[in-house]
């Protein structure tokens, strides 16, 4: 009966180990948040406002993950398989700064004047670097 007790335990243990191992659970915040740093600057470096608006997408995306409220499915991941989003995947002190840089993004997807846009995504990619020190 203990021979079948620990075998449980180790097949158990050893199935966690390969759960919490899989590249599909794997995530990495850092990889993550550079993604969606050079989506901004994308962004800001963009020659019309449907690319604007197009690679703020792509920072929320990014920063949020797939399945968070603020996810668009309707537009590209480039985050896709990194992980989980930025701000889900990040250690507990860097969420508030990425949830503001989330809402500068969604500014500038609001915005109707390009150079406004450019700028809300220029003060993202700014916000973006400082969070990620």
């Amino acid at each position: 009966m203990n021979n079948k007790l620990l075998l449980a335990s180790t097949v158990a243990a050893v199935g966690l180990f390969f759960l919490a191992a899989s590249p599909a659970r794997a995530a990495d915040a850092s990889a993550e948040l550079a993604t969606a740093t050079a989506h901004a600057g994308m962004a800001a470096a963009a020659g019309d406002l449907k690319m604007v608006h197009a690679h703020l997408h792509h920072v929320v995306n990014c920063l949020v993950g797939p399945g968070a409220p603020d996810y668009d499915a309707a537009q590209a991941d480039p985050c896709k398989g990194q992980g989980m989003g930025a701000i889900p995947d990040s250690m507990a002190d860097k969420r508030t700064a990425l949830g503001a840089a989330v809402g500068v993004a969604k500014q500038g997807i609001a915005q109707e004047d390009i150079v406004k846009a450019k700028e809300d995504a220029t003060a993202l990619q700014a916000a973006l670097k400082k969070a990620s020190m």
